[in-house]
Order: structure tokens, then sequence, then C-alpha cells
């Protein structure tokens, strides 16, 4: 295991650390999730992106279920070493549980949020819900 990739981060509390998934080619910002060391390590070591599911207490493999899959192309650490940049190429081009392209699809307009961006295809014919 390299430990200069996990010893050089400022963990939170809990173990994690902040990750942003960034398309690699046109620089969009897909998502934001949680990492811990196990989820970092293996995003590593599989070239794709694993994160920490908080709310289930587990990892999380982006595309497990939808087949949405994150290919890493480059990781990036910030300035004070508590977020992760994950240059990732989005298969399916699709990385919201909700069937955007990108999970920030709410921009704030006139007093309120406003959905901006497309459906790209139905979160229940993806999750077959």
């Amino acid at each position: 295991m390299n430990h200069t990739l996990l010893e050089d981060i400022q963990w939170t509390e809990d173990g994690l650390i902040a990750a942003i998934a960034q398309d690699y080619q046109t620089g969009e910002i897909l998502m934001m999730a949680w990492m811990n060391r196990e989820s970092l390590q293996l995003t590593v070591d599989e070239n794709r992106a694993i994160y920490w599911s908080r709310s289930r207490q587990k990892l999380w493999r982006k595309g497990e279920e939808s087949g949405h899959i994150q290919r890493l192309h480059e990781l990036r650490l910030d300035c004070d070493a508590d977020v992760i940049l994950l240059k990732v190429e989005q298969l399916g081009d699709i990385a919201c549980h909700t069937g955007r392209r990108s999970c920030f699809y709410r921009r704030y307009e006139e007093g309120q949020w406003q959905s901006v961006d497309p459906v790209v295809k139905d979160p229940n014919s993806i999750y077959n819900k």
C-alpha cells in the first residue's frame, strides 16, 4: 500500500475526505461524495471512482447499480490536503441518481432554487424501481 497516498491527507474526525468528481475533458463538476482510506486506495488500485456511503455505511463503487462508472484519469489533492479532486470519464454520461449528467443541476434564481439541467434518463429505469 502506498503510505504517501493516505498519510498526506487531512482526514475528518470520522476518517473521511470530501471528493469532487470532475469531467476530465470539459472540467464540468459532476458530483461530490466522501471517501475513506479504503475507498481512496481502491480507487487508485481499480482506476475507477469508489466512495464511502455515509448513509449506508459501506463502500460504494460508482455505477455498481446504474452502470454509470467513473473511470479515473487523474487524482489531485488541494492545498489544505482536505479535499480530493477526481478527474474522471463519466461512462453513460450520467453522474446523478436523479438521471442528470451532474448533481449540480439547481441554480439559485429570483429567490429560489430552479432545476436548470434536464433529466437524461428516468432514474426509475436506471435503478429498476
